[in-house]
């Protein structure tokens, strides 16, 4: 091991082993330089631990407890006896620690140097770090690449802890509550909605904006919210949270309005921070703003490093979606740039977004209300078409639709789709924003029936004048 009188020198030295750090030693790895990758808990960072996919683990348990909730309308008789709550654990940490095996084994073969400590970046192009023993060792690098990711954010003068908890805590609740106040109504928080009413629990949102999940496109929010009434769920939308009070056994929630809410346990939901802090990149001269890092569209901090190199930032601390596979994206192109070669920049309207609720929602492309902004209202055309339509769709027993945004006799610039599954169609509507194409263009390609995805295609022929299952 090297020592701190006698740094290491790598081509790249990766400060975080989340999706955007571990994504960029790999590649860089496999573009033939040197890489050094700190991170101070576990390889894979949020995502796999404590964001994406323990929690996709947990709505694919209550997708299993709403198939058996509901069996009697697909003519199978089956009921609910209970959630086990330990034997879901079970199941999501199984599905997180097969997944970091394979992470591990794969940054192994690349022969990628993985410095497990605390890491600050103490001048441009030296990272140190802080071993569990106290141990120092200083990594040099011809470039650093920071990547520390983000973690959950809370209200000011909101306390965690108690009956007071994060999603980091959530995924480690070994019962079932009986009724739970969800603060926030984004991505994270009608997620664990979903899930806490599938396994039984009283769900009330508190929402600050006029909508759930008020990133998408308002038909998307309003979908939503519709089947989370039809569910059951409860939501206040437009309301502030005031305080908290905890007892023993709850905690009573108190909005500006007045109105107030008991339950067991009160999630916080409202987002994620950049995770920024004493990490010395202030004083290494990189910018912050709010504690994003401020970088430009090649993800450059503008710092130099003394060996000729330059200090990048990716992910979760760069501002815009924060997205594990946006990080991931980042980190490659970060990668290609450092080994010489000229990638494309990331486009972030491309990006696509999922929430993994029932019924799923997932976009790609602008709204139309930002197209209306950015073409005029004149000059941007939607359509909606329902999934009732959609045999597949009738199959599973789903309600949704999907809507299209396009440029007036031009590409289609948005898809907004809402319903069970659906989730799995947004890489086709990528493929369609990305690359720009024009209604008629896919209007023309044949899709599997019955299946979902067939639904884009009708939609895409009701768009380019030829709505062959539309009513006259």
């Amino acid at each position: 091991m090297p020592t701190h009188d006698n740094p290491a020198t790598f081509d790249v030295v990766v400060l975080g082993g989340g999706s955007g750090g571990y994504a960029t030693a790999l590649r860089a790895a496999q573009l033939g330089l040197s890489v050094a990758l700190v991170e101070e808990a576990k390889l894979g960072g949020t995502c796999l631990h404590v964001g994406c996919v323990p929690t996709k683990a947990l709505l694919h348990a209550a997708e299993v407890a709403d198939a058996a909730t509901h069996g009697a309308q697909f003519g199978v008789r089956s009921t609910l006896d209970g959630i086990d709550m330990p034997g879901v654990l079970a199941y999501k940490d199984s599905v997180v620690a097969g997944l970091y095996k394979g992470l591990q084994g794969l940054i192994a073969s690349r022969k990628i140097t993985v410095a497990e400590g605390h890491g600050t970046l103490v001048s441009p192009g030296v990272v140190e770090v802080t071993s569990s023993d106290g141990t120092t060792t200083q990594y040099t690098g011809t470039h650093v690449v920071l990547a520390t990711g983000s973690y959950a954010r809370s209200l000011p003068g909101l306390e965690l802890g108690g009956r007071v908890i994060t999603s980091d805590d959530a995924l480690q609740l070994d019962t079932v509550p009986k009724s739970v106040v969800v603060l926030g109504g984004g991505v994270i928080g009608v997620e664990f909605a979903s899930v806490w009413k599938s396994f039984g629990a009283d769900v009330q949102i508190v929402e600050a904006l006029p909508h759930l999940v008020p990133n998408e496109d308002v038909a998307l929010s309003k979908a939503l919210e519709r089947a989370f009434r039809k569910r059951g769920i409860k939501f206040s939308l437009g309301e502030r949270f005031a305080q908290v009070k905890q007892s023993e056994d709850g905690v009573q929630v108190e909005l500006e309005s007045g109105t107030t809410f008991d339950a067991e346990l009160l999630l916080v939901a409202v987002g994620r921070g950049p995770r920024t802090a004493d990490l010395g990149y202030e004083a290494a001269g990189v910018r912050l703003d709010r504690g994003f890092v401020q970088a430009d569209e090649l993800l450059r901090t503008g710092v130099a490093t003394p060996a000729g190199g330059q200090v990048w930032a990716v992910g979760d601390i760069v501002p815009g979606l924060q997205l594990a596979h946006r990080g991931f994206a980042q980190g490659i192109f970060v990668a290609e740039q450092i080994a010489g070669l000229a990638p494309v920049t990331i486009d972030e309207t491309t990006i696509p977004r999922v929430t993994y609720c029932e019924p799923e929602v997932a976009s790609v492309g602008v709204t139309e209300a930002r197209a209306a902004e950015l073409y005029g209202p004149d000059q941007v055309e939607t359509i909606e078409y329902n999934l009732a339509g959609n045999g597949k769709s009738k199959i599973l027993g789903t309600q949704g639709f999907a809507k299209l945004v396009r440029r007036k006799d031009g590409p289609v610039v948005g898809m907004h789709l809402i319903g069970s599954r659906v989730g799995e169609l947004i890489g086709e509507g990528q493929l369609i924003v990305g690359w720009e194409a024009f209604p008629e263009d896919v209007a023309s390609l044949v899709h599997a029936h019955p299946t979902q995805n067939e639904a884009l295609g009708e939609a895409h022929m009701a768009l380019a004048g030829k709505p062959l299952h539309a009513h006259n």
